[in-house]
């Protein structure tokens, strides 16, 4: 199966796309417990609740409205007559209940909002930077409230849902019919299209419709049923899918490129939707321009009034390899959190504090080493030796010749050799020494995440940077259900960061819009 065939992806809305599969769930219940009651009450009749853990996918997950009410009922015994679409809500008829259940789910939705899975929002931007043309389907009528709530319409290419089943005489799932022509709407033959669902109702329709991939979303469920179903594949996550046989077939795809951050800030404000932000910074390069001596980089006012205002909105780290003193000072905005040295050094609000313990024992090796260097490049016209309290950094951003630079790295890689416990780290126009311990920018920025309460459902974690030290945060990130990874530098540079910005005024505009985001939407901070 070579995944270069396909060029196109349907995608279920609810338990795929967004979170809204447990809004559906509890107004199904609220329906049926009503109803159940209500007959007992009247006619003696002792029914068996709605069970949303086995009732809703065994009966009702996936189906049109009304083919599940009639579902439910029919395991219970009941047999009710259908009415009409235009039926007073909770009328005793089929479709009376199932408007019922629209009113209940409508004044959830309203009251509660829509979250989104970020894999999938993910997964789908890159499908479209691809050139993939990607379609939702849904069996409810309201998919496209949905969409619009959860600001993510803009997203697709095609959309079929519950309106479209009487006017175009299509059946719900498990008929294959939505999907066939969700598949005619993008103009693919379904051989050329993926179908990703949570339901088993949908797995077997896409199964039946002979598409080219049946991937099942076991997100909180065993996977069994879907495989049973005839999923090809089930996976937890989307971005699993890159890590599938049928997506490694012969070929060595490398790192996604990045895109830009300015341009797909939709996609990132989609990501943010009903989500709380965590920002996290680098400082030289990124907040302000590389200079030959560092400190002559200061920081803007524009800059440090943005990096205030988005303080109050979201919880903001300055990760640095300077010194942390050194960084508080150059960006003097309080209540940040500050991580120096690459994070071996860490402060910030309400009594943060953390040393790397193993760091602060290798101390005596960094003065040894520090003297040593020192002696070795005194000669060297550009070198120059700058000490922070976890870090050495060997500048030769003013060596004018190549052989120089050669001495200079020789002299590095000497002292990590005859010095046990410390590692050399690149750099932009530096070697840095650094104690050899299991901690860099992606550590300490996963160990913040930890300190600071940020793992739970519904953060998003961006870290914004543009040196290779940084690439160990994107790395970090990439492993984390909702990070985004932002690199300062050219489209072409190899990264693992989802998205690039050229450079610090594209990273101030991109900012700018990011406050803009923040400030108009419901991102909690």
């Amino acid at each position: 199966m070579n995944p270069h065939a396909f060029t196109a992806a349907i995608l279920d809305l609810d338990g795929v796309i967004t979170q809204t599969a447990k809004v559906h769930a509890r107004a199904w219940k609220q329906l049926f417990d009503a109803y159940l009651k209500q007959r007992e009450e009247r006619d003696g009749e002792s029914h068996q609740p709605f069970d949303i853990d086995a009732d809703y996918r065994q009966y009702v997950d996936g189906k049109p409205r009304y083919d599940g009410v009639q579902s439910f009922l029919e395991s219970r015994g009941i047999a009710l007559p259908l009415g009409n679409p235009g039926d007073e809500p909770g009328k005793e008829t089929i479709c009376g209940l199932g408007n019922r259940k629209n009113e209940i789910f409508h004044a959830t939705l309203d009251r509660e909002g829509v979250e989104v899975y970020t894999d999938t929002v993910e997964q789908i931007g890159a499908w479209k930077r691809a050139g993939w043309k990607v379609a939702v389907i849904s069996s409810s009528r309201n998919c496209e409230a949905v969409l619009k709530a959860a600001n993510l319409l803009d997203l697709f290419d095609a959309k079929v849902d519950g309106n479209d089943l009487g006017p175009l005489h299509l059946k719900g799932k498990p008929a294959p019919d939505m999907f066939l022509h969700a598949a005619q709407q993008l103009g693919v033959e379904p051989s050329q299209a993926i179908v990703v669902e949570d339901a088993i109702s949908g797995v077997q329709a896409a199964r039946e419709g002979q598409f080219g991939l049946v991937v099942g979303i076991a997100r909180d469920r065993d996977a069994r049923d879907l495989r049973e179903a005839g999923a090809d594949i089930v996976i937890k996550d989307l971005r699993e899918l890159q890590d599938t046989e049928q997506f490694q077939a012969g070929e060595d795809r490398g790192p996604t490129p990045p895109v830009s951050a300015l341009e797909n800030t939709d996609e990132i404000a989609s990501r943010l939707q009903h989500h709380t932000l965590a920002l996290f910074l680098d400082y030289d390069g990124t907040l302000t321009p590389i200079v030959r001596r560092p400190e002559d980089a200061t920081l803007s006012e524009e800059m440090r009034a943005l990096l205030r205002q988005l303080a109050q909105h979201c919880t903001v780290a300055i990760v640095s390899g300077r010194d942390r003193q050194d960084a508080e000072g150059m960006v003097q905005v309080e209540n940040l959190v500050y991580a120096g040295s690459h994070g071996f050094d860490i402060r910030g609000p309400e009594g943060l504090a953390m040393q790397h313990e193993g760091a602060k024992k290798l101390l005596p090796e960094l003065d040894a080493a520090e003297r040593q260097l020192r002696e070795r490049i005194t000669d060297i016209n550009g070198a120059h030796v700058e000490r922070k309290r976890f870090a050495i950094a060997v500048h030769y951003r003013e060596v004018a010749d190549d052989d120089d630079v050669k001495h200079v790295e020789r002299a590095v890689d000497e002292v990590c050799q005859e010095i046990a416990g410390l590692r050399k780290k690149g750099g932009k126009k530096i070697f840095e020494v650094q104690p050899d311990v299991e901690w860099d920018k992606g550590r300490a920025v996963l160990w913040l995440v930890q300190s600071l309460g940020l793992d739970k459902p519904g953060m998003v974690i961006m870290y914004i940077g543009d040196d290779v030290t940084d690439e160990d945060a994107f790395r970090a990130l990439r492993r984390h259900d909702a990070g985004i990874g932002i690199r300062v530098a050219t489209p072409d540079a190899s990264t693992d960061a989802a998205y690039y910005l050229r450079d610090c005024p594209e990273v101030q505009q991109f900012l700018q819009s990011l406050l803009a985001i923040l400030q108009e939407s419901n991102v909690e901070a």
